[in-house]
């Protein structure tokens, strides 16, 4: 069985952060998003896997390599443009060859994992088997009608749903996925939809069989979502602090700290994540925050928040809240002083707060 992770798209809903970096190498508790899918798919067992690329290509291949890191072996797949889901799977044709395959997009991330699906396919054997979940607004995504417990229709972010059966960006399907994407036709989006592929399969008598999901999944388009999913991984992180803390300085809770971090005069508070050769200084690093490597921060109070490698944010003097701020950004205050700040910072930004 082969695994193949979509990593196309251009992440418009997080500009301006994604016109410089790839939206699925955004962190999540120090980690890019796409590695969660990958070690999704090496936890299943699966070890052959095509990435499927795009304008970001480069960026892709610069952070994830040839999967040695992981005793896996990757294969890159360019797309031209991004054309839908079906035509991402059409593209890796030559990759996939006729065996199954678990189909898993770059920017999802789900906590349980995908063993209990991967099993399920490998023991009841259906053409196709598709990931659900309830979501509070269907009309967002692919969304499942179920009769009897089977898969009955599906539609792609329909106006009225006829259930709040969420696709997740999980699926497995044998070889027929491909006679049903060159038998359909790209959509009002001009795409060619998954959701259209898997119907045709329903239509001819081909068996799709539903799963519902344990545990909570995150698409992490949006920056709220980023962040949630975030708060939700570092709700399980065990305390490991390597840096060097002064004795006036407090780690609170479940605090991981890389190795040559400095800690003077702060308070760290858990859950909260802290990389390699990050100085805070006089500040405070609330809950649900993750700083990644070579920062500086001094006389800040930060929380529930992402800070991109090499920023800098200093003298700020009101707390920084919900925020996700890119690579080598430099936040300093100027008075007068707001009272309260929120950021969604590119990287190599500047800003002044007057």
């Amino acid at each position: 069985m082969k695994g193949l992770i979509l990593s196309g798209g251009k992440g418009t809903r997080l500009r301006p952060l994604t016109f410089t970096q790839a939206k699925q190498l955004v962190p999540v508790a120090n980690k890019p998003v796409l590695f969660y899918g990958i070690e999704a798919l090496l936890e299943a067992g699966i070890k052959d896997i095509g990435v499927i690329v795009g304008d970001t290509k480069d960026e892709i291949k610069a952070a994830v390599g040839d999967g040695s890191r992981w005793g896996i072996h990757i294969t890159y797949i360019e797309q031209d443009a991004p054309l839908g889901l079906a035509h991402a799977v059409k593209t890796a044709r030559s990759f996939l060859g006729d065996e199954s395959f678990v189909m898993y997009l770059g920017d999802n991330i789900l906590k349980s994992g995908i063993c209990s699906l991967v099993e399920e396919f490998k023991r009841q054997k259906p053409h196709s088997l598709i990931l659900l979940t309830e979501v509070p607004n269907p009309q967002m995504f692919g969304v499942a009608e179920l009769r009897d417990g089977k898969v009955f229709r599906l539609v792609e972010k329909p106006k009225n749903p006829a259930s709040n059966l969420a696709l997740v960006g999980v699926y497995m399907f044998d070889s027929h996925i491909f006679e049903a994407i060159q038998a359909i036709r790209p959509s009002w989006r001009n795409e060619l939809e998954i959701t259209d592929a898997i119907q045709y399969l329903v239509e001819h008598g081909y068996d799709v069989h539903p799963h519902l999901v344990t545990g909570w999944w995150k698409d992490t388009g949006k920056i709220e979502d980023i962040l949630e999913a975030n708060r939700l991984i570092l709700e399980s992180v065990k305390r490991e602090i390597k840096g060097d803390v002064d004795s006036v300085s407090k780690i609170n809770g479940r605090v991981v700290m890389a190795p040559n971090v400095r800690v003077r005069n702060s308070i760290v508070r858990g859950p909260a994540v802290i990389g390699e050769n990050t100085e805070i200084i006089d500040s405070y690093i609330g809950p649900f925050t993750s700083i990644q490597s070579n920062c500086r921060i001094e006389q800040t109070e930060i929380e529930h928040s992402i800070v991109l490698s090499g920023s800098e944010i200093r003298d700020v003097g009101s707390r920084i809240d919900e925020s996700l701020i890119g690579r080598d950004v430099k936040i300093f205050k100027c008075p007068p002083k707001p009272s309260a700040y929120r950021f969604m910072v590119g990287d190599q930004s500047e800003i002044g707060i007057m």
